[in-house]
């Protein structure tokens, strides 16, 4: 599953809002395991005020890995909570659309547009405005630190 680009989508009054047609293209393959879920998994982000997102399959990935912590420790417990007890699955409807919930309608300051912005395993929902302000802050880090791809990763 890979999430690139970004759109921008109207939210109707009921807080629906149509996730963009080449998301739901990577998230309708089947999930591992036989099980099948046709929309999202969203949650607060930890780093930005906007919604982050991914296909059902990450989320199982991330239980896992915090599985393998010690089932007792803090910090097993403080992922778990975070993680596995933020996130809310979003079940497509008919059109396409997910229908996000009031608590993160109002964490993400969202009104009547999002944007949804592509990164990779996951995607973000963002207010358009909040939004161009990061993106703008955004660029300014990677101009500063673009040779670190290249050192790190092997980027040409």
């Amino acid at each position: 599953m890979l999430f690139l680009s970004t759109y921008q989508n109207k939210i109707d009054k009921k807080g629906r809002v149509s996730v963009p047609a080449l998301f739901r293209a990577s998230l309708a393959k089947p999930v591992s395991g036989g099980e099948e879920f046709s929309g999202i998994i969203a949650y607060a982000s930890f780093i930005n005020r906007c919604v982050e997102a991914c296909g059902i399959d990450r989320i199982r990935r991330l239980s896992q890995r915090i599985e393998s912590l010690d089932p007792f420790s803090e910090e097993h417990d403080a992922f778990a909570t975070t993680i596995l007890g933020g996130s809310m699955q979003l079940a497509f409807d008919g059109e396409g659309r997910v229908m996000l919930p009031d608590s993160l309608i109002e964490m993400a300051a969202l009104e009547d547009m999002a944007l949804f912005v592509g990164k990779g395993e996951t995607f973000e929902i963002w207010e358009p405005r909040a939004f161009a302000e990061y993106a703008s802050r955004a660029r300014e880090i990677a101009r500063d630190k673009r040779l670190r791809l290249r050192a790190e990763g092997g980027v040409a």
